[in-house]
């Protein structure tokens, strides 16, 4: 194998100011035109773009030892999820790793099915008013209230319906400000009276508040504080508060749950409403598909309320999910390492010091790993079906970073897909324009998504 690219012209600049205008067409365009493991000089950094599935697993998983996470892209979480897992290396990272585990284990996911439950059940029931037997609803809206939900009563044990639409509005726009900021070479400070800083600034502190507060409401203390302390809950700040290490015995520090549940509600919550509503939008322009998992869930279910026990009988359910975040990953690029150690890729000596640049977008959409790659095709993903290449459907990621939360994620997608369609015929309004995707940190449509709901 060879390692193509595109020519080095005024240090790479025309190169970034492509990336920035269409980062998902950019890298698309590379591979069609240098094939699957490219090379590119932009300023001073050596990137390098790794777009077929064997290549993606030897990077992440045969050599996970010699990559760190991009500095430039840390440097941007960070601001927001402080010392977290999802930015710690070495050792912190392992430590924490290994403590959050058994947070996110099936079996103890399993145990936040009602409180998921509970969240969606009161906002899909007042989707369409009273007293209307259908309606126009935005999409948007709606899942981003619904997952706001979930993520709040499974931190914290209570629905705050006064807080989620705020933290809603929140973790959207740290998103859209940290997917520019990736781009500069630093970040300039949020104090600085530029454009977009003081909307950045309003959400982090609305968002740091939010968390602080309900752990403040958990501190043994509370109580002499006039705080009003909850019975001991079962949720994902009990755990967090609970977690020891297995090695010291020691707990979390303060500031280490609190970057935790920074964590928690940006990907808890975006990435699963960014993931329904793509789902949604597929739904309406697939009426058959639709009509086969409504027919689905009402055999499963008879009018009940979905649970982990029914994960493994809506099959064609979760293939629609799973085909949904084929077409549309949440998190459809930025997948960016750095080696600290040279290593080969499909036989191609790559330096230390090196990016890699993986983009579950392209791998999604190759022709050599699902045939009709741009159509909405669920069967691939049912019992029966030809094997899928192993690092070619990756919405999760893939080795020992793989997404801690990927238990959580789809039994919330599918608990909350089956409840809707248990309530309601999903429609595409006559003359709705396509929705064409748009890249912050995730992937999301870039215009609103109107379907119309249909009581059942």
């Amino acid at each position: 194998m060879k390692a193509g690219g595109p020519p080095y012209r005024c240090w790479g600049l025309p190169l970034l100011r492509e990336m920035r205008a269409d980062y998902l067409g950019f890298v698309q365009r590379l591979q069609r035109e240098h094939g699957d493991l490219t090379r590119m000089r932009i300023v001073n950094e050596d990137a390098w773009d790794v777009m077929s599935p064997e290549l993606v697993r030897e990077a992440l998983v045969t050599h996970a030892d010699s990559l760190i996470r991009w500095e430039r892209g840390i440097a941007v979480f960070e601001q927001v999820f402080g010392q977290s897992v999802l930015v710690t290396e070495g050792d912190a990272w392992q430590r924490q790793r290994r403590m959050l585990m058994p947070a996110f284990s099936p079996r103890r996911v399993a145990g936040y099915a009602q409180l998921m439950t509970d969240a969606a059940k009161s906002a899909l029931d007042a989707a369409v008013p009273a007293g209307q037997a259908d309606g126009l609803v935005a999409m948007d809206t709606l899942w981003n209230d619904v997952a706001m939900d979930v993520i709040l009563r499974t931190l914290f044990s209570e629905s705050a319906q006064s807080d989620a639409r705020d933290a809603a509005w929140a973790t959207q726009t740290l998103s859209a400000a940290a997917f520019r900021e990736m781009f500069m070479p630093f970040t300039l400070p949020d104090w600085l009276p530029l454009p977009g800083k003081a909307t950045k600034r309003c959400a982090l502190k609305a968002l740091r508040e939010l968390v602080q507060r309900h752990i403040d409401a958990r501190q043994p203390d509370a109580a002499s504080r006039g705080v009003q302390t909850p019975e001991e809950r079962t949720d994902l700040l009990h755990m967090l508060l609970a977690l020891r290490d297995d090695a010291t015995g020691e707990p979390l520090s303060p500031q280490e749950v609190f970057d935790q549940c920074m964590v928690s509600f940006q990907a808890g919550h975006e990435t699963s409403a960014t993931a329904l509503l793509w789902w949604s939008r597929l739904m309406a322009e697939h009426p058959e598909t639709a009509r086969r998992a409504q027919a689905e869930v009402d055999a499963v279910l008879q009018g009940g309320t979905p649970g982990p026990e029914h994960m493994a009988k809506l099959p064609w359910l979760t293939a629609t999910l799973k085909e949904a975040l084929r077409l549309y990953p949440p998190v459809a690029a930025l997948m960016t390492r750095r080696t600290t150690a040279p290593i080969t890729l499909g036989g191609v000596a790559i330096p230390r010091g090196a990016m890699l640049r993986i983009t579950p977008w392209v791998l999604h959409r190759d022709e050599r790993w699902f045939a009709q790659a741009d159509h909405f095709v669920p069967e691939r993903f049912l019992d029966g079906a030809a094997p899928i290449e192993k690092g070619a459907w990756i919405p999760f990621g893939v080795g020992p970073r793989v997404c801690i939360g990927q238990h959580f994620a789809m039994l919330e997608m599918t608990l909350l897909a089956a409840l809707l369609l248990q309530r309601y015929t999903i429609v595409l309004p006559a003359g709705a324009a396509p929705s064409a995707p748009k890249l912050n940190v995730t992937l999301r449509p870039a215009t609103p998504v109107i379907l119309r709901l249909e009581k059942r």
